[in-house]
């Protein structure tokens, strides 16, 4: 049995009951992340460190500002603020410039341009199990409110929360849920985290690939079956480049238009991530892969002295703005409820290693596109011998090796891999019609 989540949206069907408590909730969200980015900064300055969620909790559980929502709302409040602090830690590695998370707040300013008064926004408010209860017959759910929010000792302690999922949706064994404020409706909606169980499936054949996930092609996989497929990140280049021009044109950041331009770049990358994963899964099961090995990110951040790499100014914007670890978990799923395997391996290595021959050598990848090996005068594309390596985990003294291949092994589909592109309407297709499409 296969363990899956599900997360189902919903509409709020009595809001204008429980609008005013879920405001309440998601302004006290928005309070407690900054009394703790404050506290984080602060150790920041002092330290040179950034405090992780356990360290969070530590310090602020007895605060006011935790006591705003149920017990693991706030703790979820402070996972998700380390998360960013860690995910900034990263980034300035390589990016003096680059600002720590911010605070959650509104200014609003007169004609004259003085600060008029301050507005803390709605932020999401999570509720795990020990402040659900779930109501499956009549779909409504109740939401354990903060100690804060329970006017006098007789207050219902819960929000009642009555709600309804699109046709043929069936809520059941529910994890978690999750009240988000949509600005440009102007109401909450719930996203329902549910956990299922389905039969596994038997895996397509014993055949193996290998992804390895980069800069200029996102994503590049090798097959046992000796063919290759690149997916060039070209799409999320481009929005990466357009939309944080045009959210910069708008005269209020947190304003009605800018929060569009956020929801709708964020919209776009979710259905490229989803688009390539059901791609490269249905090539699996044509080419029957039975094992997906998958390179561990690490290697796509940092360098092998464990610092961040640098892929020059335009290559560290396109990489922060790429959810890697996303992609892998959207791909990982896909992959597991078809039958398919997934394994984590090593990259120690892969992009300096002959995936023929097993020869090492640092200046055999001559550019990023094209790798040369001086021991056999071939030429590949340096991507698809990282992923071919990582098919291998050439790091693993008892996996298939080079040396060990066929001597009589073809070589040719090393260096000419298919390329396919991201089509907004049809998903990903090969990039001749693509661009036949387009012209």
């Amino acid at each position: 049995m296969l363990e899956i989540h599900c997360t189902h949206r919903a509409k709020i069907l009595n809001h204008n009951q429980v609008e005013e408590l879920l405001d309440r909730h998601g302004w006290s969200a928005s309070k407690l992340w900054n009394v703790a980015n404050y506290y984080s900064r602060n150790v920041w300055d002092d330290t040179g460190g950034i405090p992780d969620h356990g360290d969070l909790k530590d310090e602020l559980k007895t605060h006011p500002k935790y006591k705003g929502l149920h017990s693991q709302s706030s703790q979820r409040v402070l996972e998700e603020l380390a998360e960013a602090f860690n995910s900034w830690y990263g980034k300035r590695k390589s990016d003096n410039r680059a600002n720590p998370p911010g605070y959650r707040k509104k200014n609003y300013y007169d004609d004259h341009g003085n600060r008029v008064h301050e507005e803390h926004p709605r932020s999401t408010v999570t509720w795990k199990q020990n402040g659900i209860r779930h109501d499956a017959k009549n779909n409504r759910v109740r939401l354990s409110k903060g100690a804060n929010h329970k006017e006098h000792p007789r207050a219902w302690e819960y929000i009642l929360v009555e709600y309804e999922t699109r046709p043929g949706v069936t809520v059941e064994n529910l994890q978690q849920v999750r009240a988000v404020y949509d600005k440009t409706k102007g109401r909450w909606e719930l996203h329902l985290v549910c956990k299922h169980k389905i039969e596994t499936p038997d895996a397509p054949g014993t055949e193996t690939a290998g992804v390895d996930l980069g800069i200029c092609n996102f994503a590049a996989v090798a097959y046992s079956t000796e063919e290759a497929d690149l997916y060039p990140g070209n799409r999320l280049k481009q929005d990466g480049y357009y939309f944080p021009k045009e959210i910069a044109k708008c005269d209020d950041s947190g304003g009605k238009e800018a929060t569009r331009l956020h929801a709708k770049w964020s919209e776009r990358r979710t259905h490229f991530f989803h688009s390539l994963a059901k791609h490269i899964v249905e090539k699996c099961i044509e080419r029957g892969v039975g094992r997906l090995n998958i390179g561990k990110l690490a290697r796509v951040r940092e360098d092998e002295d464990g610092e961040s790499k640098d892929w020059g100014k335009h290559g560290n914007l396109d990489l922060h703005g790429w959810a890697f670890d996303r992609f892998s978990n959207i791909l990982e799923y896909k992959a597991k409820i078809k039958g398919i395997e997934v394994v984590e391996v090593s990259e120690r290595d892969t992009s300096k290693t002959c995936c023929v021959c097993g020869r090492e050598d640092d200046s055999q990848r001559v550019e990023r596109g094209l790798y040369v090996c001086e021991e056999h005068d071939d030429a590949f594309n340096a991507d698809v011998n990282g992923a071919e390596n990582i098919r291998l985990d050439i790091n693993q003294s008892n996996s298939e090796s080079s040396a060990s291949l066929d001597e009589d092994r073809s070589t040719g589909w090393l260096a000419q891999p298919a390329v396919y592109l991201h089509d907004l309407s049809r998903g990903f297709q090969p990039r001749t019609e693509v661009v036949d499409c387009k012209s």
